[in-house]
């Protein structure tokens, strides 16, 4: 490689040029001089790659005339040896002999360092190949479920995602036998609809009471054969049952918490009694804090006041136990799960944990091991990516919080709870991806650069001109949105042009630089926010004519629906984030 850089190579491979010294009996590099560097045409120089080839002559006469014309340097007549190459030692002067310890000491080194390279390349791929095993090996654990269109196909690093995270009462398992209702065929026992922001500096974790009084909608439903199989929905009933009743899968949850609070989960992950006993003995146990002692008969709950570790049957007990915090109902549960899983996510991202290869693995295991996801998790690659993104969200920034509800007015005594006056709020800002904790000071200069869209002259409805696209909304809400502007705010140019070449979350209007007065008018009518608003290029509508175009998201509801975004989340009861530690009481 050297010689050809040097443009000594003269066709000649470079392995040829290592050469038996007789004298050390160690193989040496020998370059042969270009032409440039011989002052005088001599003999050329006997190596293997040239040695009596082409020449009928032996290699004996070469190597016997070189010693013979190689003399002192600056002889007349005489050949100047090779020039030395770098690292390779100097040849003696005639008279003088070499030196051998130091040619002995770095050929050892020379060969430890290609027995070492060799070993650690040897190492790296059986590595690389038993990882790729190791990775098939976690892959086979997961199981998944077929949900059809009720999630997605696959995940974005580059976009907040919803996952909605299902514990079920169902008696999986070894030791579970004692748990749950005998009968149960897999209730959604907890159900917590984790939000992850799309600039990752904040999550919301909304748990969803299973006693909830909810409309169960009509759900398609994969079964086992891959037949299709439509489960009729029902109204005026417990949230719990849109899981396991009458067949219904993860996806009928899914379609459920959409109807209630309408936003849609992107993927499921679903976890029986197993996962708590197994997750919390990989980590090495859960911190956890009880305000006074318990001794629950019916969970085997048995914890002193103060903190303590809990792992395996004891951590089950701790997030099942209801008869021995606050009124003994699922809502105080709630809390108490919430603040065990605070607990978890700070223990499996602490450094004890991540810097541990044994612990890892466990973990590893254990979580594949206990899950159940949609298709569009089902490598543990995505897995991982998913976890990744999680990782970035700071502690402080995970909130905890409960769906804001009142008591059931159809019933008489307490028994199942309605979404609360301040749910909307809740659902619309985490639909919009407003964070319930403090926002970065860069956050907030982006946001107020975003909200500077809106300030400005703005044109008569008349002369806005728009085009309406169907990205996401409900089928014929474009010809909706056209009615509505046309007979009731004076858009009178403004078009049905059909469908978006995809779907979209958000609605977005999109106008040139020279039509920002009409932008804010259309935005002002529609009740758009600034983030809506995407400067780039006009487009001709159906005359030719430059125009914008107002692209309905999955976010529309109906024409005259404000859909800006809240400016902050509201302040919910009993909200926590996951780096604070609470004790129950």
């Amino acid at each position: 490689m050297d010689a050809q850089g040097r443009g000594r190579a003269d066709d000649i491979d470079p392995a040829d040029q290592w050469v038996l010294n007789p004298s050390t009996g160690e193989y040496e590099l020998r370059l042969t001089p270009s032409a440039p560097q011989s002052a005088v045409p001599g003999p050329r120089r006997a190596t293997p790659a040239n040695a009596g080839a082409g020449r009928g002559r032996s290699a004996a006469p070469e190597r016997e005339q070189e010693r013979e014309t190689h003399g002192v340097p600056g002889t007349p007549g005489q050949v100047p040896p090779p020039r030395r190459r770098r690292g390779v030692p100097e040849e003696p002067l005639p008279g003088r002999r070499r030196s051998r310890a130091p040619e002995k000491k770095k050929s050892k080194a020379k060969k430890v360092l290609l027995w070492t390279g060799g070993t650690m390349a040897f190492v790296m791929v059986a590595a690389t190949t038993a990882g790729y095993f190791y990775l098939k090996h976690l892959e086979g654990n997961v199981q998944t479920t077929d949900i059809g269109t009720a999630g997605k196909s696959g995940f974005s690093k580059d976009e907040a995602f919803n996952i909605l995270i299902i514990g079920t009462d169902k008696r999986t398992g070894a030791g579970n036998e004692a748990y749950g209702d005998a009968g149960s065929v897999g209730h959604a026992d907890t159900t917590i609809l984790l939000h992850v922001s799309k600039d990752r500096t904040n999550a919301t974790a909304l748990s969803i009471p299973r006693d909830l009084i909810v409309d169960v909608p009509d759900c398609p439903t994969i079964l086992p054969d891959g037949s299709e199989k439509i489960v009729r929905g029902t109204q005026d009933v417990r949230f719990n049952t849109s899981l396991g009743q009458d067949d219904r899968d993860p996806g009928c949850t899914m379609r459920t918490v959409k109807a209630v609070t309408g936003i849609s989960p992107d993927h499921f992950m679903m976890a029986d009694f197993n996962a708590v006993k197994t997750l919390t003995t990989a980590v090495g146990g859960v911190e956890v804090c009880v305000a006074k002692a318990v001794n629950d008969k019916e969970s085997k709950l048995k914890l002193p006041a103060g903190k303590s570790t809990v792992e395996g049957e004891q951590a089950l007990a701790f997030v099942r136990t209801r008869h021995s915090f606050g009124n003994q109902g699922d809502l105080d549960r709630i809390k108490v799960q919430q603040q065990f899983l605070s607990s978890l996510m700070r223990k499996m991202s602490s450094s004890d944990t991540l810097t541990n290869p044994a612990k890892l693995l466990k973990l590893a295991e254990a979580a594949t091991k206990a899950l159940t996801v949609d298709t569009g998790l089902g490598k543990v690659s995505t897995l991982k990516d998913v976890a990744l993104e999680l990782k970035k969200v700071p502690t402080k920034n995970i909130t905890f919080l409960t769906v804001p509800v009142v008591d059931n007015p159809a019933e008489q005594v307490r028994a199942t709870v309605v979404v609360g006056p301040t749910g909307p709020e809740v659902f619309n800002a985490i639909a919009n991806d407003v964070s319930f904790t403090a926002v970065k000071q860069q956050k907030a200069k982006e946001a107020a650069a975003v909200a500077a869209r809106l300030k400005g002259t703005k044109s008569e409805a008349s002369e806005v001109r728009v085009r309406i696209l169907n990205g996401g909304a409900v089928g014929g809400s474009a010809q909706a949105v056209l009615n509505y502007l046309q007979n009731d705010e004076g858009v009178t140019k403004s078009e049905n042009a059909g469908n978006a070449p995809a779907e979209l979350a958000k609605t977005t209007l999109e106008y040139a630089p020279d039509q920002a007065d009409q932008a804010r008018r259309l935005a002002a009518i529609m009740g758009l926010s600034g983030s809506a608003m995407k400067p780039g290029e006009s487009v001709k509508n159906s005359q030719g004519l430059p125009t914008m175009t107002l692209t309905l998201g999955k976010d529309f509801k109906e024409a005259g629906v404000s859909l800006t975004a809240p400016a902050k989340a509201p302040s919910v009861d009993g909200q926590s984030t996951a780096d604070k530690v609470k004790c129950a009481s």
